[in-house]
Parts: structure tokens; C-alpha cells; sequence
């Protein structure tokens, strides 16, 4: 049975939506960047992106670049205490305001649409008022490009945002395609901006996009501007998934290097995170109740990602509109277990024909028809899954480049005939993907599960290709 296939894809084309009524005033908002310190910026790189697709119109370039854009040439300017009022339609009700100590961890209720939309509000403000980019490089030398300081200034006084209908209750963990991320966006020349979205999310990308508007002058200490009034801009996605594989197995990242990743996939509209956790070169995954994991595995033991983080991480990535999926890929690239559980690894790091076993060194998958897996298995799905399945619809059993010449060298198994593997392996990720919908996910695969080895995979399962555009095609 095939199951659903989904590359990971980078997103060009963005962003429409209707209008809801009263307003509420949500400035100032929660210091949800208290989570973090503030990344680093990211507007001077857009800057010389921008610099490839200004056009001749004299167009101030927004990337990605959204799927409908007409602006004129009027300057508009913005202070620092513009008010930001957001409504949802057909909601009479307010939550109670969020604490200015820290974010809060936003649970499926009626307020995580307030408090996604009130981060996302503070975090604009601070790139607006922050960032301080003056565009030297949209312009030749010595080009007089800013507007006149001493002329009549229009300024505006408010940013209007309409949400048209309440978020569902999958707003914080979405499957793909739940979430509308359409968008509007309006300024006029007399200074009104009106922003309408079907969802909080839709508000995050608009938000986004109205920062990469405005610029710093350089002969003013505070007020920036935006040159191109009036804008007209309405976007949608062209694909629901839009995202980026990381590795942090092969390569640690920090924590703190991994938000950094959010924050640029959400600054260009990105909506997955996925994080290859583990592989055979290093376990860096703390678990509770397998302690030795990352202890051993890890290739140094302060070099792993605690419950705590893994928290962190998603929840920053809830905040920004960013789907973070965790990975274990398995039963192949797994030999780094074997430093903390040796018996449930076959072929554990062959020398020095490593090649016959893998498609990399070092070579070890776990164990077929072991009863010892099975229990390592289960602690290991008992201890991870209900912790990342609070903001996330997914989770990735891996499957890739699995070696059946590594089972001829397992006592459980004894064979490379793919006949008798293939029944084991169906067991054996039948067995992972209970564990995955019992936490409420649905399950991920590599291509070679379905391509390869001819396993029969529920109809939730997604299949994401990575070897070419022929196994698009097939899956």
C-alpha cells in the first residue's frame, strides 16, 4: 500500500484572506523573545538577494517573492510606538494577558492564536526598530536614494490585523495542508495597513513580510520608512511543505544554532524543521530511561540534546510557524548503539571491507528478530515519542540504505536473501509505527521502505523521497 510521499521543498511563491470585525489592542505585547536571545539578523542577507531581483521599476525587493506584489513610489513612515491591533472573527472573548517574564508554553486552546500572533508582533517590532538596515547596496554609490527629512511626513498610526475565521485545534502541530497560510497586505499613502489572514499562521508570514517594507534613514536616530507606498500584496504557498533536513548527527549543532535555523526558515517562509538526530556516527539524544545512549554514543557526552531542548526547540519553532519532525533512522545507519548496547547491533563496524555491510562506515543496523531490540525499542518510543509529539504530526523511523549482507552476520537472522528479511523488516517498522500513532503522530519513512523493500505501509504514512526524481514518480 503506498503511503504519502513528501520531498522537502523550499517555497518561491507566497501568500489572501478576508475580513473579520472589532478590534483588540494587543501593544505592547508578551516578550515572547525572552525565550532566546535574539538571533542574528538575517535582513542583510535578503538585502543582497534583493540585489539580483531589483527590478528597473525601481522595485524594493521581498523575498520570497510573494505571488501577487503591486506598489507605487510614495514614502510612508513608522514609529516606534505604532499600535498593532489583532481580531479574530466571531470572538467575543479575550484571553487573559500572557506573563512579560517569558513565553508561555502555548497549549490547543482558544488563547494560542493570541499568543502565536502577540510573539509574532514583538519579534516584528524588534527587526523593525532593531535591525537598523539601511539599504546602501538596493543603490549605485553615492546615489541619493533616502527620502527628504525635512518634508511633510505621513506616518502610520496603526497596524490592523483581521484574522477571518478562529484556528483549529491543530493549529500547534499540523498535518500538511491543515494550516491556511494565505495572506493580504495593504498600505495606502495616508498610512492605514490592514492585514487580513485565515490564521495566526497566515499573520506570522504577513508580519514577515511587512518588516522587509521598511528601512532604517541614515540621518535619523529613530523612524523608519517604507518607499513603495501603495503596496498591494497577497500571497499564498505553493507547496505545504516547505522545508529543510538538518543533520545533527553527523555534524552537532548547538541548540542555540538550530533556533538560528528556525529563525531563517521562518524569515523565508519555511514551515518544517527535520532533524536527523541520529546516525551511525554519533547518538547525541539524551533518553531518560536509556541512559547510556548519548553517554556512549555521543561523541562527547556534553555534545547531546536533552529533554529540555528538544522542548525548546520545538516550542521556538511552534512560535515562528515551524513544524519541528524528529528523525531516528533505523534499522540501518545505527552502529553508534553499539557503544552502550553492543548485542543489538550485526555487522558492527567491519574493517576494511566496511562497503560489503553499508553504504557508509561505520557499518552495524540493529539486530532483525531480536527480542532484546524489541525491548530497546519499546523504552526508547515510551520515553521520546509523547515529548515530541506535543507540537509536532509527525515523526521519522528513517529506513534508508538498509544492507541486507549485514543480516548474513546476525544470529536472529543468518540471511541476505530479501525474502527473508522483508517479512522481519515489516515487523519490525509495523512494530515502530504502533508506537508512533499510539502518541498521536503520523509516521514518516525514507523511499526504500516502499521502493526497495515492498513493505506494505499504512495509508498515513508518508514516504519522502531523496534519490531522484524517478523515485518521485514511483511513490
Amino acid at each position: 500500500m503506498r503511503g504519502t510521499r513528501t520531498p522537502d521543498l523550499a517555497c518561491r511563491r507566497l501568500f489572501s484572506g478576508p475580513h473579520p470585525p472589532a478590534s483588540r489592542s494587543i501593544w505592547p505585547p508578551t516578550a515572547e523573545a525572552a525565550m532566546l536571545p535574539p538571533s542574528p539578523s538575517i535582513r542583510s542577507l535578503i538585502a543582497y538577494i534583493a540585489i539580483f531581483i531589483f527590478n528597473s521599476s525601481g522595485t524594493w525587493a521581498l523575498w520570497p517573492v510573494p505571488a501577487s506584489y503591486q506598489h507605487g513610489i510614495d514614502v510612508v513612515w513608522l514609529a516606534n510606538n505604532v499600535a498593532f491591533r489583532y481580531a479574530i472573527a466571531n470572538e467575543t472573548t479575550s484571553p487573559s494577558k500572557l506573563s512579560n517574564a517569558t513565553a508561555p508554553s502555548v497549549t490547543l486552546n482558544s488563547s494560542s492564536s493570541y499568543a502565536i500572533v502577540e510573539a509574532a508582533i514583538q519579534r516584528a517590532r524588534d527587526r523593525l526598530f532593531g535591525d537598523n538596515l539601511v539599504p546602501w547596496k538596493f543603490h549605485p554609490r553615492n546615489s541619493n536614494f533616502e527620502p527628504n527629512v525635512t518634508a511633510p511626513k505621513v506616518y502610520i498610526s496603526s497596524v490592523t490585523i483581521q484574522q477571518n475565521r478562529s484556528d483549529a485545534i491543530s493549529i500547534l502541530k499540523p498535518l500538511d495542508g491543515e494550516v491556511n497560510e494565505n495572506y493580504t497586505l495593504s498600505i495606502t499613502t495616508s498610512g492605514a495597513v490592514v492585514i487580513t489572514a485565515v490564521s495566526s499562521i497566515g499573520v506570522l508570514r504577513a508580519l514577515d513580510t511587512f518588516t522587509q517594507l521598511f528601512y532604517k534613514h541614515s540621518a535619523l536616530s529613530d523612524g523608519i520608512y517604507c518607499p513603495c507606498a501603495p503596496v498591494s500584496i497577497v500571497d499564498a504557498p505553493k507547496f505545504p511543505h516547505r522545508g529543510l533536513n538538518m543533520d545533527v548527527a553527523r555534524d552537532y549543532y548547538a541548540p542555540s544554532d538550530i533556533l538560528h535555523a528556525i529563525d531563517a526558515l521562518a524569515w523565508n517562509k519555511l514551515n518544517r524543521l527535520h532533524l536527523h538526530v541520529t546516525d551511525g556516527q554519533s547518538w547525541p539524544l539524551d533518553i531518560t530511561t536509556l541512559p547510556e545512549l548519548s553517554k556512549k554514543g555521543a561523541y562527547r557526552s556534553d555534545l547531546t540534546y536533552s529533554p529540555q531542548d528538544l522542548a525548546q526547540i520545538q516550542e521556538y519553532g511552534m512560535y515562528r510557524g515551524v513544524e519541528v519532525i524528529f528523525e531516528i533512522d533505523m534499522p540501518g545507519h545505527t552502529s553508534s548503539i553499539h557503544w552502550a548496547y553492543p548485542d543489538l547491533i550485526t555487522a558492527y563496524n567491519i574493517q576494511p571491507n566496511w562497503v560489503e555491510y553499508a553504504n557508509e562506515p561505520p557499518s552495524g543496523s540493529l539486530k532483525l528478530n531480536s527480542s532484546a531490540v524489541y525491548d530497546f525499542l519499546h523504552s526508547l518510543w515510551e520515553d521520546l515519542l509523547p515529548r515530541a509529539a506535543t507540537y509536532s504530526a509527525y515523526f521519522h523511523t528513517g529506513g534508508d540504505e538498509l544492507n541486507p549482507n549485514a543480516y548474513k552476520l546476525d544470529e536472529t537472522v543468518r540471511s541476505n536473501d530479501t525474502h527473508v528479511i522483508q517479512p522481519l523488516l515489516q515487523k519490525f517498522v509495523d512494530f515502530n509505527h504502533g508506537y508512533v500513532r499510539a502518541a498521536g503522530m503520523a509516521p514518516m519513512v525514507w523511499e526504500e521502505m516502499l521502493l526497495v523493500w515492498n513493505l506494505t505501509l499504512g495509508k498515513d504514512v508518508v514516504v519522502q523521497t531523496w534519490l531522484s526524481d524517478d523515485s518521485v514518480l514511483q511513490t
